[in-house]
């Protein structure tokens, strides 16, 4: 609850006490009490102050900048300046018994005082907090163009961002946060910018229930509702139709709006600077070409920085999907930590303990960075978020085995303890080992052996693997192909969470269809670096691991960053088309994991060149992504993908993350036509 304007301190301490001894009694036990006050700051005194420290009420002060702007508008009545009360009032707030209590500084923009001196002014003070409006202003009434300046509010604001770049962003400013926020895919931080609805309701001095205040400059009457607080609730005010048009998001700005770029930063702009009385509120704001331009502006000078390098770095990439599979494991850990007791404890520690070692934490990282691991921890997530639960014993024995296989491909001596079910446990990245018969249970305790590990089970003999890399009596390794110029992959047919393809794995291969898939791999490959030898460069240092599977993978699927699931039935062309497809499938995936590319995703639609109904950005984004690569294979897929490259570029989904990823995409594509037009050329 804001205690607002014009001026509150007028109301004196006696009835500001009282105010706050009401409404901390009528809420108590109700809601919890956020109390604000915004004022001009020329009463505020230590009297006040003491009463705000003792019901909690935060002060937010405007202030126009240095003495100067200042002066433009906040003179006494008989010409004397503000200012000086102004500060003392600041400065109150920044001493340490009331500094709790201070929610910052409120700037309203004149183009007329020099932004780099109101901005150094208002930094001086070093506020938590600086928030710049423009001043209201209607298509009725609009605000001050000096020289009919195009933009003169977007160049006076640009000149505060780049001072602010400058001094090294040495206070938040409201304005500027919301904007890069939106840039990258975030919410809008004030009512001013952006689509967020709207959650004010006024409550006047005689009760009248109103809407936000700044509606009384479009006109008379603007934001009544004809309601009032003796036979209306707020609910009631919450479905009047003003209300209502102020919460529709995307729906309720103008249609110009809707199909601009940048809508998604400015949100139209402020309710009320829209109004023209032929058609009341359903225009751009006055200062469309201001936000316009201020939004590009800031997006011209941040752009590179706020933008990630995983969009375009495939070593970035892989380091923040690693990062993700850490972070995600932590949360597994905090779910899983008081249910599954004490055999998840014991594993998490030897974990912890392993990270700390030298070879041994080298070797986790592996473990922890394969395309499976990410499988585990994530559908095992998914489902404890979606109630669905899980099966305690199988995460525990994911945990202990990820652990033992670090330790063992490590040679790390200390034995390792991993339960096992049906008498067979995986360790990733090596193979299956069985450990004891079929159908029985119990926990394995393994140790390293020079190129392999030994496991003994309760008194059973102990059962010995003399080495990873192949098949024993009692191991099934994990297999490679690959080689001859094309990567060394694994071929995983072995772990239990290898099924991400959204079609079945195919279960253990016999050794002639292992030959046959590293046959049908090689020839695909070769396919692949003659058609797009950079690309195959990028996914030679971006893949780990092939597991065949029974059908092509599903348009759906999510597989794992770094895996791909090959059907090696088809001609080595289809499979190296499934490979390419699947690839940029899973690259685009893993781009989405760690940034934002877009936003508001289904909020608008767009015209496909390959379906016939519009589609949402996501949509679009993905099948554009895929023929820009598969169609160094097959040309006939590149059909459309210019029509879809500009709608894309044009959108307002659009992120600097996003717009990096299509800059990239359009000279991948403007190389296909280029290299098509110079073949058809050589033809002729």
């Amino acid at each position: 609850m804001i205690l607002h304007g014009g001026e509150p301190l007028l109301a004196g301490p006696a009835r500001l006490r009282r105010v706050c001894e009401e409404l901390g009694s009528a809420l108590d036990g109700v809601a919890e009490l956020d109390l604000r006050i915004h004022t001009n700051g020329v009463q505020l005194g230590p009297r006040y102050l003491d009463l705000f420290d003792e019901f909690g009420v935060k002060v937010g002060i405007s202030l126009d900048g240095d003495r100067v702007a200042n002066d433009r508008h906040r003179r006494y009545a008989d010409g004397r300046t503000s200012h000086p009360q102004v500060l003392k009032a600041v400065d109150l707030l920044r001493q340490e018994r009331y500094r709790h209590l201070n929610l910052g500084l409120l700037c309203t923009v004149d183009v007329r005082n020099d932004p780099v001196a109101v901005f150094d002014a208002l930094a001086e003070l070093e506020p938590p907090l600086v928030d710049f409006l423009l001043p209201h202003a209607t298509w009725d009434d609009p605000p001050l163009r000096p020289d009919r300046a195009a933009t003169p509010y977007a160049d006076w604001l640009l000149a505060v961002f780049d001072r602010w770049q400058e001094r090294g962003r040495p206070i938040p400013v409201r304005f500027f946060s919301s904007i890069l926020s939106s840039l990258t895919g975030g919410p809008s931080l004030t009512e001013s910018l952006g689509l967020a609805p709207t959650d004010l309701v006024v409550v006047e001095t005689d009760g009248k229930l109103e809407q936000v205040d700044s509606l009384k400059s479009a006109y008379e009457g603007a934001a009544a509702t004809g309601f009032d607080v003796f036979t209306h609730s707020f609910d009631d005010v919450a479905a009047h139709p003003g209300v209502r048009a102020r919460q529709l998001g995307l729906a309720g700005v103008s249609e110009e709006c809707r199909g601009c770029p940048v809508v998604r930063s400015c949100g139209g702009g402020l309710y009320t600077h829209r109004y023209r009385s032929a058609n009341d509120f359903d225009n751009p704001s006055v200062y469309c070409a201001d936000l316009a331009a201020l939004v590009r502006g800031v997006e011209d000078r941040t752009a590179q920085a706020l933008g990630s390098p995983a969009v375009s770095d495939p070593a970035a990439l892989d380091a923040e999907q690693r990062e993700l599979t850490r972070t995600f494991l932590a949360r597994l850990n905090a779910e899983l930590a008081e249910p599954a007791g004490e055999p998840w404890a014991s594993a998490w520690a030897s974990l912890v303990e392993l990270e700390a070692s030298g070879a041994g934490a080298a070797e986790l990282e592996r473990v922890l960075a394969h395309p499976y691991t990410a499988s585990w921890v994530r559908g095992t997530l998914a489902d404890l978020y979606a109630g669905r639960g899980v099966e305690v014993s199988a995460e525990v024995a994911r945990l202990s085995a990820s652990v033992a296989a670090a330790a063992l491909r490590a040679g790390l001596d200390a034995p390792v303890p991993v339960p096992f079910t049906d008498g067979r446990l995986h360790l990733p990245t090596l193979g299956t080992l069985r450990a004891a018969g079929p159908g029985e249970r119990g926990e394995a305790l393994l140790r390293a052996l020079p190129g392999g590990c030994a496991a003994r089970s309760g008194d059973a003999p102990e059962r010995r693997v003399e080495r990873f890399d192949a098949d024993g009596a009692h191991w099934e390794a994990v297999r490679t192909v690959g080689g001859g110029g094309a990567p060394l992959l694994a071929l995983d047919d072995l772990d239990p969470y290898r099924d991400c393809f959204g079609t079945a794995p195919a279960p253990r291969l016999a050794e002639d269809d292992v030959q046959r898939h590293a046959r049908r791999f090689a020839e695909a490959w070769k396919l692949l670096h003659e058609a797009a030898p950079s690309l195959g460069a990028v996914m030679a240092r971006s893949l780990a691991v092939l597991t065949p599977v029974l059908g092509p993978p599903a348009d759906d699927a999510g597989p794992a960053h770094g895996a791909l699931g090959i059907d090696g039935t088809g001609e080595a062309r289809d499979v190296a088309l499934g490979l390419l497809r699947g690839f940029r499938r899973a690259a685009l995936r893993a781009r989405e994991d760690v940034v934002d590319l877009y936003a508001l995703d289904g909020a608008w639609e767009h015209r496909s060149p390959w379906r016939a109904e519009k589609v949402p950005f996501s949509v679009l984004l993905a099948e554009t992504f895929e023929r820009t690569a598969t169609g160094l294979l097959d040309p006939r897929l590149m059909r459309g993908v210019p029509e879809a490259l500009e709608t894309l570029e044009s959108a307002a989904e659009l992120t600097v993350d996003g717009k990096q990823l299509l800059l990239a995409l359009r000279k991948e594509a403007d190389g296909q036509v280029a290299t098509v037009s110079a073949g058809k050329s050589a033809a002729r």
